[in-house]
């Protein structure tokens, strides 16, 4: 049975109670299902109505059937391998392991559900499990904090606090061109993307933006404004949303000297580079850095539920919410049992199934295998990259930027859009790169099958064969479809 959108309003209640407001959507109507098109019906309408229109158009927008941890199912049936996820699905969907551990929890948990005065044993647990995996690698961390929150955003706006009030009157933070970390307002400013930026103007002061990669250019800015008048440096050690862009192996290590020399604390944000996904649990300090404070989140929450932690050292911690100050900075759901409990079984699965260095070996065979086919389609494929799992495709554009009343960057994100269409209906799901919109990435999930892993590149060769050129692309789309895709960019 499915659910007509034009009854969802007239429905009534059940209850007794002659007062009581029915809701329109009841969680036994999921249950036998909504329609397709309801769903989407109901997202324009009250949804991100446009991000739902234009995959809507391009044929990507679902809703997805979960078939297994690696697979989804769309409304036409295409089967696809479940490389997308953001990075944030280090098992896929609904992995048993951890849905059978989340029902062990529900039926036997007696722990207090928000714990935020109080001892944790899910906290404390997570908190030393996380400490000691860090210092195992990192000895100076064997003493260090970790404060809980939500999301990748919120545990960058934590570090961000953590620096500033434990420095007062340090005025700047360093971070880098085409960096990602993250939309809230604090995390925005560390993201110097003008189209997700200026929207939200001012933000908060004292930014200073430098070339990623470029450790002279780090330290001449440094001797020109003073050591003591800045807070932090903030960087990812690869930078995902930006195409999976990998600075110089000089590069790292440089920040780490230089950060020394100058006394200069350095927040690594390794949301989307952590705890295996780039082939090793911290990439920055497999890199040549070792952070004062380091920022988890998308792995953490295996994929089910949010978690973001912020891991600090102890005299920063000390500092900021030491004594009867410990409460200047809270969250109200941060540290919560069951958001903990997923999270310590997610870090207990990576460890245990040894997703780290599995990404690692995988992640040599997937790059070589994309630049065997970016050389067959040149024309197709601009340039490949990879870190781990972490995959990057960066593509030529459909039509030059000049046939259509829109800039470079839309033509770009158009072609990219048309790029993970034909994926999709080549059975692979990706993800599109918020910062680098030629490049599509492939996440697949760190546990995949070796068979499917596989898989996924003969379709990705036969996707290529199909369209050799990106134009291509543009013949394969139902031209109604690319006028209302084409209405859409164009739309202010």
């Amino acid at each position: 049975m499915s659910v007509n959108p034009s009854d969802l309003y007239l429905r009534t209640t059940n209850t007794t109670n002659p007062n009581q407001v029915p809701l329109p959507i009841r969680t036994e109507d999921l249950a036998t299902g909504l329609s397709v098109n309801t769903t989407l019906d109901l997202e324009k309408q009250h949804g991100n109505a446009d991000l739902i229109r234009a995959v809507s158009i391009l044929g990507i927008g679902g809703p997805f059937r979960v078939i297994d941890p690696w697979t989804l199912e769309d409304p036409d049936g295409h089967q696809l391998i479940n490389a997308g996820g953001y990075a944030a699905l280090p098992f896929g969907d609904s992995y048993p392991p951890l849905m059978q551990f989340i029902f062990n929890f529900l039926e036997s948990n007696n722990s207090m559900g928000l714990p935020q005065q109080a001892a944790s044993d899910w906290r404390a647990a997570l908190e030393t499990n996380l400490v000691s995996l860090l210092a195992r690698e990192a000895p100076s961390h064997a003493d260090s904090g970790v404060f809980f929150s939500n999301s990748g955003a919120e545990a960058v706006e934590t570090a961000v606090k953590f620096a500033r009030g434990s420095q007062p009157k340090s005025k700047y933070i360093i971070n880098f061109t085409a960096a990602y970390h993250g939309k809230t307002l604090g995390a925005l400013s560390l993201t110097p993307n003008p189209e997700l930026q200026a929207p939200f103007a001012p933000l908060i002061p004292g930014v200073i933006t430098l070339p990623y990669g470029d450790p002279n250019i780090l330290e001449t800015t440094i001797l020109k404004s003073s050591a003591s008048s800045i807070a932090a440096i903030v960087l990812e050690p690869i930078q995902g949303e930006a195409g999976v862009v990998i600075p110089p192996p000089e590069f790292l290590p440089a920040v780490a000297k230089i950060s020394r020399e100058h006394g200069i604390m350095v927040i690594a944000d390794e949301v989307q580079t952590g705890l295996g996904r780039t082939g090793h649990h911290f990439a920055s300090i497999a890199g040549g850095l070792e952070p004062d404070i380091i920022t988890l989140a998308k792995p953490l929450g295996g994929g089910l539920i949010p978690v973001g932690a912020t891991i600090v050292r102890r005299p920063i911690y000390k500092k900021v919410l030491g004594g009867l100050e410990s409460k200047r900075h809270s969250n109200t759901f941060g540290g919560g049992s069951l958001a903990m409990a997923i999270a310590l079984k997610s870090l207990e699965l990576i460890i245990d199934e040894n997703l780290a260095e599995k990404s690692q070996q995988n992640g040599k065979i997937g790059l070589t295998k994309l630049e065997e086919i970016r050389k067959r389609h040149p024309a197709f494929i601009r340039s490949v990259r990879g870190a781990g799992m972490l995959f990057g495709i960066e593509l030529h554009s459909v039509i030059p930027s000049y046939v259509l009343p829109v800039g470079d960057d839309t033509v770009r994100t158009l072609s990219t859009g048309l790029a993970v269409r034909e994926l999709h209906l080549g059975g692979v799901h990706a993800c599109f790169s918020l910062n680098a919109s030629s490049v599509l990435r492939l996440t697949p999930p760190l546990n995949i099958p070796d068979t499917l892993f596989s898989e996924m590149f003969t379709r990705i060769t036969n996707v290529s064969q199909t369209n050799r050129s990106s134009w291509r692309m543009l013949r394969r789309m139902p031209s109604k479809r690319l006028l209302r895709l084409a209405r859409l960019a164009i739309k202010r």
